[in-house]
């Protein structure tokens, strides 16, 4: 065993080649780290304002989400234009995608899913794009630094020399005490950069972006609901008929479960996405942080391939709330 590994690596010229060369890219990079250490990743639960005087609500992921929503009109139009009676290579890759995506959602919605597919198809594309948007080199790494405000220094000096102090009585009441060196040490402490900022953050890694579309999702739900069903549709919700008290209470019950599991999807599709990429990121980070060469690549096909099924999750999902918002809840009962 131990020679055929020798022969892989080390069998012929050009493998010796290979291996030196990867050996050395491996060392190198173990070895930048102790002479040029690098900086702990960035880490933020939501997005961050990129302008420190500008508006707060324009973060790192509103603009790659308008980057993404740029990038999928650009992929229609280039698709609408380049459609010939001899397909080419973009007309052939999207016609696959589209034939196997509609193939699904026949399977599921039957009848329906002509209606339902322009809303899930669009929903797949976005999710998929925001969530590899996250892996392209730079996203999350490439910013600059925004001076830190005088409240967040006092606040991080405060909390900086609190485990040095000590208690003290002083006019009858408990106080904290410490040493003028101690207190005076975090001022230097202070990063004199500034915080960092990334210009670019993965939507799919923002709890804003995918409650949103959470919450879009499920407005859809009831508005499909509604236009199938009308007015008969939210007796799913308010249900109290029954041949008598006890059959009317229950169903009264069974319709509040039935309100309250409609506000759980929504944090269910938003905690979901947004976990696993999220997740994702601090893992990639982490690795690129302790080996950049060679170590991340494995879990980078990983987040690849978690990017699809999670796009592809969403937007199955989004396709069974869909139909089933249609299915009146009388012919439910009589089926039954």
């Amino acid at each position: 065993m131990g020679k055929k590994i020798v022969d892989f690596l080390w069998g012929t010229k050009q493998r010796k080649i290979w291996t030196s060369v990867i050996v050395g890219l491996f060392a190198a990079s173990i070895l930048i780290n102790f002479i040029a250490p690098v900086p702990p990743p960035h880490v933020a639960l939501s997005g961050e304002p990129i302008f420190s005087t500008g508006p707060k609500w324009f973060t790192n992921s509103v603009l790659t989400t308008i980057i993404v929503d740029i990038i999928l009109l650009l992929l229609a139009l280039a698709t609408r234009f380049s459609l010939k009676e001899v397909p080419g290579g973009l007309q052939n890759f999207m016609e696959a995608i589209i034939e196997a995506l509609y193939g699904l959602a026949e399977s599921v919605a039957g009848k329906n899913a002509g209606k339902f597919f322009p809303w899930v198809v669009t929903i797949f594309l976005f999710v998929i794009i925001s969530n590899w948007s996250g892996l392209i080199p730079g996203v999350g790494s490439i910013g600059f630094y925004h001076p830190y405000p005088a409240e967040e220094k006092h606040g991080e000096d405060s909390h900086a020399y609190l485990s040095d102090n000590q208690l003290a009585m002083a006019g009858g009441s408990i106080i904290l005490a410490a040493p003028e060196s101690v207190q005076a040490a975090p001022a230097a402490a202070v990063s004199e950069k500034g915080k960092f900022i990334p210009l670019f953050r993965a939507p799919s890694a923002d709890l804003n972006m995918t409650f949103a579309l959470a919450i879009s999702t499920m407005v859809m739900v009831q508005i499909w609901g509604v236009r199938h069903l009308g007015g008969s549709y939210f007796r799913k919700f308010f249900n109290f008929s029954g041949p008598n008290g006890f059959m009317k209470g229950i169903n009264g019950f069974v319709g509040i479960l039935e309100l309250i599991s409609e506000f759980s999807r929504v944090l269910a599709f938003g905690f979901r996405l947004f976990g696993n990429i999220f997740a994702g990121e601090i893992i990639l980070f982490t690795m690129t942080f302790l080996i950049a060469f060679l170590l991340p690549v494995p879990f980078y096909v990983l987040e690849v391939f978690v990017g699809f099924v999670q796009a592809l999750v969403f937007m199955m999902l989004a396709l069974v709330f869909f139909q089933m918002s249609t299915i009146s809840h009388g012919s439910h009962d009589e089926h039954h």
